[in-house]
């Protein structure tokens, strides 16, 4: 056989090795508590699941439906918009539902750039952001975030050092896996640079909902000509309990928009149509379950951080998304994340992300997912405390 030339340039999973090690623990009897993929544990509202069984007792509702969405959830996501942000979007030409971000991003990737243009992604960061365009043929420079880091003077020194010029920004704010949070100055310079530089604009909102202590993340489309530079994403996965229903949207620039309309209509049939039936009910309905959902996260973030701190891993309390990101303790951070998420299975019977898999600047954190109750967090505390 030949070789598949799409994956010569994908690297082998860094989690790969740590699920790995994890899943032999378990299945060697012991019991490990996984704070390691970003995979919520709780189930979706009853109400939106009830529509969603009704929907889909109706035959109509099995045949194939509309790439970009049907009429009504586009309408109900304009609503939205207008309700959460007081941003008018316009639901035939600057809406289109996807299957969840990750397919959405790749997709308007894939129709935006042609091999060897240059698109800019934060790291670390989730991973589809800088393997979509790996994928689609780009390159691609990381420009560091986190706690350290000043994101934007970054860009701006990697602009000024980049040829040919950058086609695309990716960007996503409150941010997987550093939690680093921003506010409506900051995506006013990221238009500002956009336009300056000829840049389109894409910003992953998926943590829109999980915020705490106050903080409130505003939207990209939010700022002034931010519609004439970009586009947003959303994914009801986190807000409303939904991964596996895979379901999400892409507003903003219509032209983007269109790119993204027109290649998914060769590529696929849209989200199953119960499933966008009961997305109207999410997102038209009652947003209690939303400050619920974020409550859980909110409770067992301060279980994991005070736990953290309080057996000397000094952790700052993040602002936003499911995640905690931690500086792995000085005496073990020459083992590097890899290692030290391996140790930490076997040592304390604890499963976490290492930053490596984030991209290289991640190497000296782990990342926590709050998927577990309080109480498995507590004893996820002693086990690492045993460690420490």
């Amino acid at each position: 056989m030949n070789k598949f030339a799409r994956l010569d340039r994908l690297p082998p999973y860094v989690f790969a090795t740590v699920n790995k090690i994890k899943m032999d623990a378990r299945h060697a009897g012991q019991d490990i508590i996984d704070l390691g993929m970003g995979n919520p544990d709780l189930g979706a509202p009853q109400y939106i699941i009830d529509k969603l069984v009704e929907a889909a007792q109706k035959p109509h509702n099995h045949r194939y439906s509309a790439s970009m969405g049907i009429t009504k959830l586009r309408m109900a996501i304009a609503g939205w918009y207008k309700r959460r942000f007081d941003v008018d979007i316009d639901p035939d030409n600057e809406a289109i539902v996807t299957i969840g971000v990750k397919e959405g991003l790749s997709h308007l990737i894939l129709v935006t750039i042609r091999p060897g243009d240059v698109v800019f992604t934060p790291t670390p960061t989730y991973p589809i952001h800088p393997f979509s365009a790996i994928i689609a043929g780009g390159e691609v420079r990381g420009i560091p975030v986190g706690p350290d880091c000043d994101f934007f003077e970054n860009l701006i020194d990697a602009t000024r050092q980049t040829w040919p010029k950058p086609k695309v920004l990716i960007i996503s704010y409150p941010h997987n896996p550093t939690t680093e949070v921003v506010n409506i100055d900051f995506f006013e310079k990221i238009v500002d640079y956009a336009k300056e530089h000829n840049i389109m604009v894409i910003h992953d909102f998926a943590y829109a909902d999980l915020i705490f202590d106050g903080y409130v993340a505003p939207s990209f489309l939010q700022v002034k000509g931010a519609k004439d530079v970009g586009v947003e994403f959303f994914s009801l996965s986190k807000s409303y309990n939904m991964p596996g229903w895979r379901v999400g949207f892409c507003v903003g620039n219509p032209e983007i928009v269109a790119a993204l309309r027109r290649i998914k209509s060769y590529l696929d049939y849209g989200v199953f149509q119960p499933i966008q039936i009961a997305s109207i009910i999410a997102l038209n309905g009652p947003q209690d379950c939303v400050k619920d959902i974020c409550n859980t996260y909110k409770e067992r973030r301060d279980a994991l951080v005070n736990g953290l701190n309080r057996i000397g891993w000094n952790i700052k309390s993040p602002k936003g998304t499911m995640f905690v990101w931690a500086k792995i303790p000085g005496q073990y951070i020459k083992m590097g994340s890899v290692e030290f998420s391996k140790f930490i299975i076997k040592e304390a019977q604890v499963a976490v992300s290492p930053g490596l898999g984030f991209g290289e600047y991640g190497d000296e954190y782990v990342r926590f997912a709050l998927i577990e109750n309080t109480m498995r967090i507590n004893q996820a505390i002693r086990g690492i405390k045993k460690v420490l």
